[in-house]
């Protein structure tokens, strides 16, 4: 029963994931103006913002113009709805639970963010950041934060006076520390090679055009964090034998 809750509870996120995506890099209110159809403008009834099922029932388009609506609305909420039960499973009814789902749900948006515009706004990363912090040892956390964030932005430093051009932007430095924050050390290491490793083949297929870096770190931070135990595990195999 609470699974069915949490999983209905993540579409509802998932529902309003899909208006910060696009509201906010266009500088607009996620608030108001309540949600209406982007082409013709009309205002949507209640039953038009059901998650998934609304975009089901209206077969894909708008009820008032006949818009085509994106696959990637339900798409999202799904996404949302799957990010949440699997975090409540591997977490379970705490009290730090919610910012949990908030952090990875910032993430989430941040990578679709990130796909659309090669950019993502400082407000939902700084956001995933501190909803990141609110762990059960708050010091501990934003220590590894801190050292992440520090870490990652020396290394980026060093790449970019060796590349001749800047290799690493601001907005990873602040997903380094969310990273470090909800992994700790070492696996906050591990997660950034797995997330290197993710994003090899795409940046040599679009090498020229370049490819985003936060969806993968924000893939291999929620793979390591799922499978924290079999990742230190290995890790322990490989340094130790």
């Amino acid at each position: 029963m609470v699974e069915i809750f949490i999983f209905i509870l993540g579409l509802t996120i998932g529902s309003f994931l899909n208006v910060v995506i696009y509201r906010i890099p266009l500088e607009k209110n996620i608030a108001f103006p309540a949600s209406h159809c982007p082409k013709c403008h009309t205002p949507l009834k209640w039953w038009h913002n059901i998650p998934v099922l609304s975009w089901i029932l209206l077969k894909g388009k708008c009820y008032f113009c006949q818009t085509p609506i994106s696959k990637r609305y339900p798409i999202i909420e799904l996404l949302s709805g799957m990010l949440f039960l699997v975090i409540y499973l591997k977490v379970g009814l705490t009290w730090y639970l919610p910012f949990v789902f908030a952090s990875f749900a910032s993430l989430l948006a941040l990578s679709m963010i990130d796909l659309d515009h090669m950019a993502v706004p400082d407000s939902v990363n700084a956001a995933a950041l501190v909803f990141a912090l609110m762990q059960p040892n708050f010091m501990h956390a934003a220590l590894y934060a801190a050292i992440a964030a520090i870490g990652l932005y020396t290394l980026g430093l060093l790449a970019s006076k060796l590349a001749g051009k800047e290799a690493m932007g601001s907005a990873d430095v602040i997903v380094a520390g969310t990273m470090g924050a909800l992994l700790g050390f070492p696996l906050f290491f591990v997660a950034l090679f797995l997330s290197a490793l993710i994003a090899m083949i795409p940046a040599l297929i679009y090498r020229e055009k370049g490819v985003p870096f936060v969806p993968f770190l924000a893939l291999g931070t929620l793979t390591i964090y799922l499978f924290d135990t079999r990742a230190d595990l290995m890790l322990t195999k490989v340094l130790y034998g």
